[in-house]
């Protein structure tokens, strides 16, 4: 684990310190708001709550402004301060992950807005609880992603990556439990398929999540972990 005093501390002007602590609140308010989102969108497809699902449809507007908002916020403080290399990690880092969490607004969007469908349409004979149970695990890796950039806790990060790969396999069982369903009583292919795409979002959410703890690794240690192995990140990690 690393402390985040050690690596961002103080620095000469204090507008600089406020306005980094700024850039971080304003990502995990919004980092925030689209856990709610993510959360809501799940809740309102396996209870059939439509207007809830209309709710984090509208949501997704704010989503969107606070994206271009943050954009515009890290661009000053570059264009401003000329960060060095470790505050500049961090800037860039936001830049980038702010983006990750608008594309899970965007696959909560995309949730109500089969949640919608299916409560017009009546709920699907099957693929709730896979629903539920991917939902909390996406849920929880996200949340876990947001923590360790608050905590710029490197390991914590690392693990959401591991548990990435335990996500595509319980989506991959899903699917094929889902299809074998279909196959067998072509009647309910339509809202069947309803929730597969629910599903396929679900995976995409947890594929952003791992995509911000990558981004909190290069934060704390200074190398880029993307498209590495496990095992070249776990050196990383566990590197001084």
């Amino acid at each position: 684990m690393s402390n985040q005093d050690d690596i961002y501390g103080d620095h000469i002007s204090h507008q600089f310190n406020d306005e980094l602590a700024s850039l971080k609140e304003d990502f995990l308010h919004m980092g925030g708001m689209v856990e709610q989102q993510a959360a809501d969108a799940i809740h309102a497809l396996t209870n059939g709550d439509g207007e809830l699902a209309s709710q984090v449809r509208q949501k997704d507007k704010e989503v969107d402004r606070l994206e271009l908002e943050i954009d515009e916020e890290a661009t000053r403080i570059i264009a401003r301060r000329q960060p060095t290399a470790r505050d500049l990690r961090l800037v860039i880092s936001v830049i980038k992950m702010v983006a990750d969490l608008e594309r899970i607004g965007d696959e909560a969007k995309k949730t109500a807005k089969l949640a919608m469908r299916l409560a017009e349409e009546g709920q699907a004979p099957r693929g709730y609880v896979e629903v539920r149970n991917i939902g909390r695990h996406v849920g929880q890796m996200l949340h876990d992603a947001l923590d360790s950039f608050a905590r710029l806790d490197s390991e914590q990060a690392l693990e959401i990556i591991r548990e990435d790969a335990r996500v595509d396999e319980e989506y991959q069982g899903a699917a094929r439990t889902l299809l074998t369903f279909m196959m067998e009583d072509p009647r309910n292919i339509s809202r069947c398929m309803s929730v597969m795409w629910v599903l396929r979002a679900l995976e995409r959410v947890g594929d952003h999540a791992c995509n911000i703890a990558e981004h909190v690794i290069f934060m704390v240690k200074g190398e880029d972990v993307r498209h590495a192995s496990m095992e070249e990140a776990e050196r990383v990690v566990g590197g001084p």
